[in-house]
Order: structure tokens, then sequence, then C-alpha cells
């Protein structure tokens, strides 16, 4: 895991800590930070909270970027709190949930989305648009069940719903095809602007299985 570093203008630039961490739900969006402790998340307005408590990145996906960038890519270099290992955080289903160590359920709520701040941080020409047409987006997820992980802990997904809406897939409806965003709707574990965005584009329709 990774949190902000010391002395930083950005909340974005998170360092890796060995030492155990306290995850807990920090609130809603607007007044809630981040899920981990010590983890700074500096506007508000736009991150943190319940819903973005925690936001996974994939380390395979780290290493293809760093591929193509030329660059090395340490833990913690894309705003990611969680760096994982094995698990193919793109293809985990919206509302799937995961248990690191012994303690701890996550619940995964929705993809990604690039800023300014990101592209600024990384200092890559058009990253936005890349970010966004690569469609590996990482994860956001709320806390379930808090608790202290550590550097290495397992994590096991413990549930998955019915529905076939991955992290991936909300990502294209939400950024890119807005015509999928219909198929949305049976995602009900989405944060709420996202559900309403979708139910809205289905005509009102709510979900289900």
């Amino acid at each position: 895991m990774n949190v902000s570093g010391d002395g930083s203008d950005t909340g974005i630039d998170k360092r890796p800590v060995t030492e155990p961490v306290r995850v807990s739900a920090p609130g809603p969006l607007g007044t809630g930070g981040s899920g981990l402790a010590g983890d700074v998340i500096k506007d508000l307005r736009y991150h943190g909270g319940d819903d973005q408590a925690v936001y996974a990145y994939a380390r395979e996906d780290l290493d293809e970027w760093a591929a193509q960038l030329g660059r090395t890519l340490t833990p913690g270099m894309f705003g990611e709190n969680l760096t994982t290992a094995g698990l193919d955080v793109t293809g985990a289903k919206i509302g799937e949930r995961w248990r690191i160590g012994d303690d701890v359920v996550l619940e995964v709520s929705a993809p990604r989305t690039a800023c300014r701040v990101f592209a600024k941080w990384l200092g890559e020409k058009q990253w936005v648009k890349r970010f966004t047409l690569h469609g590996k987006p990482g994860a956001y997820l709320r806390v379930i069940e808090p608790g202290e992980i550590r550097a290495g802990d397992p994590v096991t997904v413990v549930s998955r719903p019915a529905h076939d809406v991955t992290v991936g897939f909300a990502f294209r409806a939400l950024l890119r095809e807005p015509e999928l965003l219909p198929e949305l709707v049976v995602a009900e574990a989405l944060p709420g602007p996202e559900l309403r965005r979708a139910r809205k584009a289905a005509g009102g329709r709510p979900g289900g299985a």
C-alpha cells in the first residue's frame, strides 16, 4: 500500500510503506478523505470519500505503462494507495468484494478517471487522452469491513455479483462509449452520480438481476 509523501503539494504523490496501515470508511465525498490512515486527499470536492476510499492499480498494468513510456513507475506513481499483484483489476466486477489480510473487506465501486492533476504529475503529453484510450483505469473501492493491512497481504475475491459490468466496461461506458450506459443499471454498487447517469440513459429504468 502507498500513502502521500511528506511535504508534497499534491495528494497524488504516494510512497510505499511497510508498516501496518489502518483502513476505514472516511465519510462522504466533500468531507471524507482517504480510507488509509496517513494518506492525504487534498481536493475533497472531487476525490476521496466513501466511494473512493481506496484506489487500486495493478502492478502488471504499471509495468505495461512503464514499457510504453520508457520510464520506471514505482508503486503509488499513478496515485494509487493500493498496488496489487496477480489480480485483474480491470476485469473486476462493480460490487465485487475483496478481503485483504485477516480483517479488511473492500467493495469495487467504480473506475478511476484521469484529471489534469494526474497529467501534470506524470508529465506526459496528452496523458488524459492516452490513459482513457488505454482502458486500464484501476478501481475505486469502498470499505465494508475496516481493519489493518500490510504490504504483502493476500487479496482474495470473496464475492462477485451476477451481472457482467466490470471496471473496464464501466470505464468505456462512462468515458468513451455512452451508448453502453444503459447496461450499467444492473451494477447497483456504482456511486450515485454514475448510477443516476446510467438510469437516465436507460430511460429511468432501475437495475435488476
